[in-house]
């Protein structure tokens, strides 16, 4: 028995890198799986029907059951189709994982609008779209569920050339948290999860060149997803959980302490330049 038997899964980006294996990993442990997938190009562009129909044939030969969409959560009414199907291929739905992902790089100065656009058309419009649509499903059955949105390390950190995906990952943590709140008294979890692995996303940074692809692989993530969308993570909600190779581990955002000025009133400008470190530092 796997920890997602008789439940019915919906992974977006479903056909490559951390989809494609967190749909194999739930297909093995038990689910029913609707793998999403446009078979677009890494920033977007283009279309193939068989990259998604390639990962249920993978799901069928190992015995298991899946069903494939070329829907987009970016598209209008997108999201809401990609639920339906899963409800009309199976006849319920209990998780989702939202893996759908473009890259649109460059600095500040030289990102463009359409650029701009593309990244919170699928990033943010459509993993909000995904999640509204999933909770409302799983509200009206009234078995709850849970729903897993895949963000990026650099909403907490940056990285150079990546002040749009930056953004929109930054965005897609701030709803997971608000969100999960909401949806708490529904039994909906809404959980994230931030990987850094070697998929075809990253596989020309530097900090991948020199180590084996197996050692920070999209396989290393999968089981996160699997965890997060069972029951064994019935009290689980609002986390962002970094994965990085065998080490899994919590984004945690807090603030220091600070510094106070005097009798309650204003700080001056001066006063701020004479006691920021004081107001920076992590006791």
């Amino acid at each position: 028995m796997g920890c997602l038997d008789d439940k019915v899964a919906v992974v977006t980006g479903g056909g490559r890198g951390i989809g494609r294996a967190t749909a194999l990993r739930f297909a093995a442990e038990g689910a029913r799986v609707l793998v999403c997938d446009t078979g677009t190009s890494l920033s977007g562009e283009g279309a193939d029907p068989d990259v998604a129909e390639g990962v249920v044939r993978e799901i069928v030969a190992a015995g298991g059951v899946a069903k494939a969409t070329t829907e987009s959560v970016s598209a209008p009414g997108g999201a809401a189709r990609v639920v339906q199907a899963a409800l009309d291929a199976f006849g319920r739905l209990d998780a989702v994982v939202g893996s759908a992902g473009i890259l649109r790089e460059g600095v500040l100065l030289k990102l463009d609008d359409a650029d701009l656009d593309a990244l919170i058309d699928l990033h943010l419009r459509g993993a909000f779209a995904l999640t509204r649509a999933a909770a409302r499903a799983m509200v009206d059955a009234g078995r709850g569920g849970a729903i897993v949105q895949l963000t990026g390390p650099t909403a907490f950190f940056g990285s150079l050339r990546q002040s749009g995906v930056s953004a929109v990952s930054a965005a897609v943590v701030g709803m997971v948290r608000s969100a999960a709140v909401e949806l708490r008294r529904h039994n909906v979890r809404l959980n994230a999860i931030a990987p850094t692995a070697h998929t075809r996303a990253t596989a020309d940074l530097p900090m991948f060149q020199g180590i084996r692809e197996d050692s920070m692989s999209p396989e290393h993530v999968a089981p996160v997803a699997a965890f997060l969308c069972s029951d064994l993570a019935s009290d689980v909600h609002g986390e962002v959980l970094g994965v990085a190779g065998a080490r899994v581990y919590a984004y945690r955002v807090r603030e220091t302490t600070g510094a106070f000025a005097q009798n309650g009133r204003p700080f001056t400008p001066d006063e701020l330049k004479a006691s920021f470190r004081d107001i920076t530092r992590a006791t």
